[in-house]
């Protein structure tokens, strides 16, 4: 056990339940900071989270529990940001502890809304934190699967291979497989444009294209992402690896994917509104689809994004979903 470095999860949902119980398999003591001061007694009391992963169960005595976002980041060196990308910038607003000196990994899986720089971008531009100090989580890894405690594998990425290591070696355990990666920018974009093509899966289910289709979609997705990653970081990355091609299914394909639901009452014929009302989950993509298609509007030289191009017109343009994703069709080989 790595106990001189302590760790501390920001965010009080799903995902953030699922990174500190892996944390707690390797950590005496495990930071934890949520909003919500009721859920934290719930904690103390009955030994589970009770809002999100209600199966998980803790060990209180193993917690430091917070609804003070300044005294979880004095309290531990590693800060884990799960906070959903909307919410970040108004709960860092509260800061006035000093994140000098503090290594920042991002789970977040998003773009901040009001920058619009990806989450490692952010804190570097507002926060002039170093990019050596800055790596994200990634990879095929839903937060339902962790809490049953089926096998799972993640990416940490970070500039400074040490940290990365420090990060993977403290949420390794018998059920997740981490692996490390130096494509920090790559990764966290990677992340964010799957939550987009699980957006359009969804769609296309709802409104009753069969599997055929959403294995062409994928494919196309993929194609996508190399393309548009290249474009941001030209690096010679292997969009293969379960950190871009594997995250991309799983959010494509899977039942816990909130981006595919979200996507799939779009395409029954729910407006954008009522689906996200209906929700009680982020769905990140869709900050993603506006961010990510402004960005590649800026683009020195154009890039082809037929599938991001899509959604944001359901999303942003009100467009009829049904006539939106027929043309599509055409667009994809």
């Amino acid at each position: 056990m790595n106990n001189d470095v302590k760790f501390a999860v920001l965010g009080g949902g799903s995902w953030a339940t699922a990174i500190v119980k892996m944390l707690t398999n390797n950590q005496d003591r495990v930071g934890w900071y949520m909003r919500n001061d009721e859920a934290i007694e719930h904690i103390k009391s009955q030994k589970h989270n009770p809002n999100y992963l209600t199966s998980v169960e803790f060990r209180p005595e193993q917690l430091v529990l917070t609804s003070d976002i300044n005294e979880i980041v004095k309290y531990a060196d590693v800060l884990i940001f799960a906070i959903p990308s909307a919410f970040l910038v108004g709960e860092l607003e509260k800061l006035n502890s000093s994140l000098q000196e503090k290594i920042i990994f991002s789970a977040i899986k998003g773009i901040v809304p009001e920058s619009g720089l990806i989450v490692g971008e952010h804190f570097h531009e507002v926060f002039d934190i170093p990019f050596e100090n800055i790596g994200v989580i990634t990879g095929p890894c839903h937060a339902e699967e962790v809490a049953m405690e089926r096998l799972s594998y993640l990416t940490i990425a970070c500039a400074d291979t040490e940290k990365a290591e420090l990060v993977a070696n403290n949420l390794a355990c018998s059920y997740i497989k981490t692996s490390i990666s130096k494509d920090i920018i790559g990764t966290e974009y990677a992340a964010m444009l799957k939550n987009i093509y699980a957006i359009a899966a969804g769609i296309a289910h709802g409104l009753g294209y069969g599997d055929n289709f959403q294995s062409v979609l994928m494919s196309n997705a993929i194609r996508e992402m190399k393309r548009y990653t290249k474009r941001i970081h030209n690096l010679d990355r292997n969009i293969n690896k379960s950190a871009y091609l594997g995250d991309l299914l799983v959010t494509g394909y899977s039942i816990f994917s909130r981006n595919r639901m979200f996507g799939n009452m779009i395409g029954k014929g729910y407006t954008v509104k009522s689906a996200q009302m209906e929700m009680s989950m982020i769905a990140e993509g869709y900050y993603a689809a506006k961010s990510a298609y402004n960005i590649k509007e800026n683009f020195s030289k154009k890039v082809k994004t037929p599938i991001i191009d899509a959604v944001y017109k359901v999303l942003y343009e009100n467009k009829n979903p049904k006539k939106v994703f027929l043309d599509l069709t055409e667009k994809l080989d």
